[in-house]
């Protein structure tokens, strides 16, 4: 009892207790099951690239290879601990981006006016992944979006040039970018971007061939079994649609008559949802400390629930984003960070616990389905309207003070 008051009286204490105690169980899950489908894609597959990689070129004619030239590095990066397996090495570099996302966002929330509630968000969240996260690259990819997003109320260089890095291995930090005020801030930000994002692909283009191989995979893929189109024709299965599904792309997919239909849905779904968040931007007037965070969460979820593809591991980049929220006291997203945390327990239980449930389509998987991706949907409605509301009401009466979006990134 003593020592549970001091740990309670010292919260970074408690933090550091509960970061190592779950990452142990984590740890023990990987290697108990780390033959897995979950422990299988690095010992198996990312192995295989580092040895494509090894000899100064990108996988080519690779299906499974969907990913940008800035992926080519992170997955050679286990080089760097050379007395390691490629197994150990991987699994402990991710190890150190979980805890860097861990202590960047304790610092960030032992700040005035900052709360440690991200922290803990983190620390406690991503283990309901179970051993996913350690076995995937995401977790790296995170740490640049959360340390770029943290970055921004002190360097809108330094956020832009993050988001880039992250952007060359997966896209998808491009969107924090997104949230930025209009002018010098966003300016700033965008032209770090392009200076980093061509200096290292130029870089990345003369030290490998084939960088833009990943393209062509890329273009390829079908309807994945936990996406919100896969979820609507594992339903359609039990009133009779003939669809069957196939390992495609390295992942289960659905094909049969409509598959192409729901996929272009799902593609100008995304471009709805870019339109959205174009449309935010223009009609925003009020940016607070926390509005380029909930803005980047809100973005974020829109390209996700509209993917052809969401993979289990895309919940690790949701709850990066709404532990950055949540270090701030101002974040209009507490109520999407805990939709996040939910679905982030539900797709354990989707993955790998009942996966061939929702393989099958049957009654158990589909109604799994429909609870995470539900959830996950409400997220992203609530996530946008309340970023909409927050910034694009009306002035407040003269006399009252607002913070003033350049004092606050600058």
């Amino acid at each position: 009892m003593m020592s549970l008051m001091s740990l309670m009286r010292h919260p970074r204490a408690a933090l550091a207790a509960v970061w190592f105690a779950t990452r142990a169980l984590m740890l023990w899950l990987l290697t108990l099951r780390g033959w897995d489908a979950v422990g299988r894609e690095v010992w198996q597959l990312y192995h295989h690239w580092y040895g494509v990689l090894a000899h100064g070129a990108y996988p080519v004619r690779d299906t499974l290879w969907q990913y940008p030239p800035g992926a080519g590095p992170l997955l050679l990066s286990p080089a760097l601990l050379p007395g390691l397996t490629y197994f150990q090495a991987f699994v402990t570099l991710t190890l150190a981006a979980d805890a860097a996302v861990a202590v960047a966002l304790t610092r960030a929330g032992t700040r005035p006016g900052r709360t440690l509630l991200g922290a803990c968000v983190w620390i406690g969240g991503l283990p309901l992944l179970l051993h996913l996260p350690l076995a995937r690259y995401d977790v790296q990819v995170t740490a640049l979006a959360v340390l770029a997003l943290l970055a921004s109320t002190r360097s809108t260089r330094a956020c832009g040039a993050l988001a880039a890095l992250g952007a060359l291995v997966k896209v998808w930090p491009v969107l924090l970018l997104t949230g930025l005020p209009r002018g010098r801030a966003t300016r700033s930000a965008w032209t770090a971007a392009a200076v980093t994002g061509t200096t290292v692909l130029a870089l990345l283009v003369t030290l490998f061939d084939h960088p833009f191989a990943f393209l062509r995979q890329q273009g390829g893929r079908g309807v994945q079994i936990e996406s919100f189109g896969g979820t609507l024709l594992a339903l359609a299965r039990h009133a009779g649609w003939p669809g069957r599904v196939r390992y495609r792309y390295g992942a289960l997919e659905y094909t049969g008559p409509y598959v192409s239909a729901v996929a272009h849905a799902s593609l100008a779904l995304t471009v709805v949802a870019l339109g959205l968040v174009l449309l935010w931007r223009a009609r925003a007037r009020r940016w607070g400390e926390a509005t380029p965070y909930d803005a980047a969460l809100s973005a974020v979820l829109l390209f996700t629930v509209t993917s052809r593809v969401i993979s289990p591991q895309y919940m690790i980049w949701l709850l990066g984003l709404a532990a950055v929220c949540l270090t701030s006291q101002h974040t209009t997203q507490r109520p999407v960070a805990a939709l996040v945390v939910a679905a982030s327990a539900v797709s354990a239980v989707v993955f790998p616990v009942l996966y061939d449930e929702v393989a099958a389509a049957t009654w158990t998987g589909c109604a799994l389905m429909v609870l995470r991706n539900g959830l996950l949907g409400v997220a992203a409605v609530l996530s946008f309207i309340r970023v909409w509301r927050s910034t694009t009401a009306p002035r407040p009466l003269a006399g009252v003070r607002t913070p003033e979006p350049e004092r606050l990134l600058h």
